[in-house]
Order: structure tokens, then sequence, then C-alpha cells
């Protein structure tokens, strides 16, 4: 598993390793039944405190996207198995794209934006 974080980021560590784990179960490289790596080693591996990669694995857990199994590591469940009502899933993408739209940038390149992450998501 390889995911990075951003200490320039606005979002709170914790936040980008949900956000990049989400990633990876969203385009298959992460498969149900793939465990994850230990707490400590992510940790590690991204220089960042313990419990900033434990509040990660608890929040995907609570979202349904993993199993955590003291002991024995935590698993993806299902990339299938959220459910979150359209509604809810629409506003950070509104939010999201406001950003765009208040940063001046043209229409057409907001979609090639909107193209290119779904590209990259579902190829």
């Amino acid at each position: 598993m390889f995911i990075t974080v951003d200490t320039d980021d606005r979002r709170p560590i914790y936040q980008q390793v949900v956000d990049e784990i989400k990633g990876l179960i969203a385009k298959g490289e992460l498969a149900e039944g793939s465990a994850l790596p230990p707490v400590r080693q992510v940790a590690g591996d991204l220089g960042v405190n313990l419990n900033t990669v434990a509040a990660a694995y608890k929040e995907l857990a609570r979202e349904g996207l993993i199993t955590v199994r003291h002991g024995s590591g935590a698993v993806v469940t299902s990339r299938t198995s959220v459910e979150t009502s359209e509604n809810d899933m629409r506003k950070p993408l509104r939010a999201a794209l406001t950003q765009f739209v208040l940063s001046g940038m043209p229409r057409a390149e907001i979609l090639g934006v909107v193209k290119e992450e779904l590209r990259q998501l579902m190829d």
C-alpha cells in the first residue's frame, strides 16, 4: 500500500490517510479481503504519530470500509458496503467544485479535472 501525506495540505493528517486509503479501495488497488499494514508500520512509513493512523483506521471502520480486529489487523470489508445518501455524497463534491469556480477556473478546465480524476479512479 502506497500512500502519502502533505504537510501543506489543510486537511488533518488522519483525514489525508483516510482519503488516500479510500482512493485505493475505489481504484480496486485494495480489494475486499485485503489486509492493511499495521498501524505502527503505516505511522513509521509516513513519519506520523501512531494515534493519527489509528484514528484514520477507526474512521474507515466507522464508515464500513474496513474491519479492525485487535491482534489480527485491519481488512478491507467491501468497496460497496458504504451506504451514503446521494445528497451526502454531493456535499463534498459541491464544496470542491465551488473552490474551483471561486479560483476563477473556466468551466472547461473544471470538467477536465473532474474527468481526469474519474479516469484515475475507474480505469
